[in-house]
Parts: structure tokens; C-alpha cells; sequence
């Protein structure tokens, strides 16, 4: 049976990519005056990212559109509880906007290498170099450990510009307190990964211009 574009679009990754992308503008939407349905939505938009490349392997539907997708997705959600970060939290704006522009510029070199080298999706790049980068993509306990604490550190800081929420007796500290500081190693962990990959993406794109020219020459 042939295949067609739309066909592609409907496949049920994509459909899941479709509501994680409905549940971060209803996230949005209630960012800064409902911060119970804006934490439920973004984190379930989260999790979602992780079934949908389940799905996409189980029902051998994957597909360059939704790699893209996913990825793009990712990055705008970043950027939105970033943003809305920026004004929960107005002294640390530079903060919020440097890890903004690392995790977008460090993804967006690092897929612009691996499309040029020729690979179906950024996290088929060689790694062989960098086993930091290679253990973070090949093992999936690890990359969803690290994505899941990343984005409680950042839920947690949105949700404690409202409210501590409960009190823990045994560490007298408040849950979602407790929470962000366990998260923080992850935050600072997954952010110093983003790093490496500007840089390594960096000297991937200098080694194909290096070819290009002795080629040339």
C-alpha cells in the first residue's frame, strides 16, 4: 500500500506530538494565573514525549517528520516556561535567557551536523568520541532520568512562585522545595551536556569544512 504525506501526518506519534503540542498552549495560556493546570499540562506533555517514541518503534511508524516534531516541540516548551520563568522570577532573567539560548542553539547545531553528515535524525550522529554523549543517547534509563529531573527542576520553580505546597515533618521542608533541590544535580548535569554538544557539534562542523577544503585542494 502506497504511503501518502498524509498518511505520515496521522500516524499516532504524530497524533501524540499533536496533543503534547495542544497541552503547552493550554500550559501557556494559564502560565501566570492558574499554576496547578499549567504544571499538570506541561508535565504531561513530558511524559507524552517519552510514548511517543515508543509508539512510533512498536508500530514501526517513525518517521523524519516526527523526529522533527519532537524535537521542535521539545525546544518550545523549554523556551515557553523559560519565558514565563523570566517574569515569575525577574532577577535571574539572564539565567533563564542563557539556558534558553544554550539548549536551542546546542540542539539546533547539533541536528544541522547530523543532517549534513548524512544521519535520519540527530541521535544517530557518531558518538563514538564522546562516550558522555554516547551513554546520554544510547541508554534510555538515562536520558529519561535526566529529561525527567530536568523538567521537575523547572516545574518545581514554577510552581514554588505561587506556592511551597505541602510540608514534609520528616525533612521540615516543603515538597515541592524538596523536589527542586533534588533535581538541581540533574538541571546543572543535563545543562553542562547541552555545553558539550555546542562544542562537539562546533568541531564536527569544523572537521567537514576541514574535508571540504583538502578535497578542494
Amino acid at each position: 500500500m502506497a504511503c501518502t504525506a498524509a498518511t505520515v501526518l496521522l500516524f499516532v506519534p504524530n497524533l501524540i506530538g499533536y496533543i503534547r503540542i495542544l497541552l503547552l498552549v493550554i500550559s501557556c495560556c494559564t502560565m501566570l494565573h492558574n499554576h496547578y493546570i499549567t504544571v499538570c499540562c506541561y508535565l504531561l506533555s513530558q511524559l507524552l514525549d517519552a510514548l511517543d517514541g515508543h509508539a512510533a518503534r512498536a508500530l514501526g511508524q517513525s518517521s523524519k517528520f516526527g523526529a522533527l516534531l519532537d524535537m521542535l516541540t521539545d525546544r518550545a516548551s523549554t523556551a515557553c516556561i523559560m519565558m514565563g520563568l523570566c517574569v515569575l522570577y525577574p532577577k535571574y532573567t539572564v539565567v533563564f535567557q542563557m539556558s534558553m539560548a544554550l539548549d536551542i542553539v546546542s540542539h539546533w547545531m547539533h541536528l544541522h551536523v547530523s543532517t549534513i553528515s548524512g544521519n535520519a535524525s540527530h541521535k544517530a550522529i557518531s558518538l563514538e568520541g564522546n562516550p558522555i554523549l554516547k551513554l546520554y543517547y544510547t541508554s534510555k534509563p538515562v536520558l529519561f532520568f535526566m529529561c525527567a529531573g530536568n523538567e521537575l527542576f523547572y516545574s518545581m520553580l514554577y510552581l514554588m512562585a505561587f506556592t511551597q505546597g505541602p510540608m514534609l515533618s520528616g525533612v521540615n521542608m516543603s515538597l515541592f522545595r524538596f523536589i527542586f533541590y533534588l533535581s538541581c544535580p540533574v538541571w546543572f548535569a543535563k545543562s553542562s551536556i547541552s555545553l558539550l554538544h555546542l562544542v562537539v557539534a562546533s568541531v564536527n562542523v569544523a572537521k567537514i569544512d576541514a574535508s571540504d577544503r583538502s578535497k578542494e585542494s
